[in-house]
């Protein structure tokens, strides 16, 4: 009985396990089937999309390579012209290779001058500089020559007048001089003769008149006296005389200290001067 029951539980426990393994399984049938429309559904939408994607860079890369197609015949058509005018242009260069050389040559020398032309040009720069400086100093040199000018004039000017009045005084002195010096030397010999007459005159009274020796003691003082009197009146004519050779000296030496310091030589006076000698030189 407990066999029978337990087995009775046995296959009642097994039709439950299997049932809830069939609902179980039934279930997992169920939600594997969503799941399978559901990335069913999923897939077609991505494919869907990547379709269209796909579609529309399909469709831009067909319209871009039109329009590199039509680039490309364009480049073709430039190509074709380029080439015409590649061949234009490789014909004219061959024509211009001569000027070139040419062109070349005389840029060359163009260039050379240009060096000149800088050093030249650098040159003058330096001579016009030079030039406005010695201009300048050219001027400066003219206006000094000319206040030099002024002043030689005002000093030549100075220098006649001081030789006229030089020259007048000379002659002037020199008249006053000799006429003085005339005077003096006739007063001399008229009282040199006068003193020899009176001499003689005195020897023959003294001769004739036999006096005494007292009386030609008395005699011989008065005539001392007088020769005393006359030798003082001398001797004043003397230091008159000597008095106006020094005026005339210190003038000459006035004279000639005022031409050294103005620069005159005193050569171009044109003639000596007379130095007077003092009395007893």
């Amino acid at each position: 009985e407990m066999e029978a029951k337990y087995t009775r539980k046995m296959q009642a426990l097994r039709d439950e396990m299997d049932l809830r393994r069939k609902t179980e399984l039934h279930e997992l049938e169920e939600r594997k089937n969503t799941q399978i429309s559901e990335l069913m559904g999923n897939h077609e939408g991505a494919f869907g999309a990547i379709k269209n994607y796909y579609n529309d860079i399909t469709a831009k890369n067909l319209t871009l390579i039109n329009l590199l197609k039509e680039q490309v015949e364009d480049l073709k058509k430039k190509e074709t012209v380029l080439e015409k005018e590649k061949a234009e242009v490789l014909l004219q260069n061959k024509e211009l290779i001569g000027p070139l050389q040419e062109t070349q040559e005389l840029v060359a020398e163009l260039q050379k001058k240009l060096v000149h032309y800088d050093r030249d040009k650098e040159a003058l720069m330096n001579s016009k500089a030079h030039l406005k400086i010695t201009q300048k100093e050219l001027k400066d040199l003219q206006w000094e020559h000319e206040v030099l000018e002024q002043r030689f004039s005002k000093v030549q000017a100075e220098r006649d007048e001081l030789y006229q009045k030089f020259t007048r005084a000379i002659n002037e002195v020199q008249q006053k001089t000799g006429f003085k010096n005339l005077l003096l030397e006739r007063k001399l010999h008229g009282l040199l003769s006068l003193l020899e007459q009176k001499e003689v005159e005195l020897s023959e009274v003294v001769a004739a008149s036999n006096l005494s020796p007292s009386a030609l003691s008395l005699v011989s003082h008065k005539l001392e006296d007088v020769l005393n009197s006359k030798n003082a009146t001398i001797q004043d004519l003397q230091l008159q005389l000597a008095r106006v050779c020094k005026a005339h000296n210190d003038m000459l030496q006035t004279f000639e200290a005022k031409l050294t310091a103005f620069g005159i030589p005193l050569d171009n006076l044109g003639f000596q001067p007379l130095s007077f000698p003092f009395p007893g030189q």
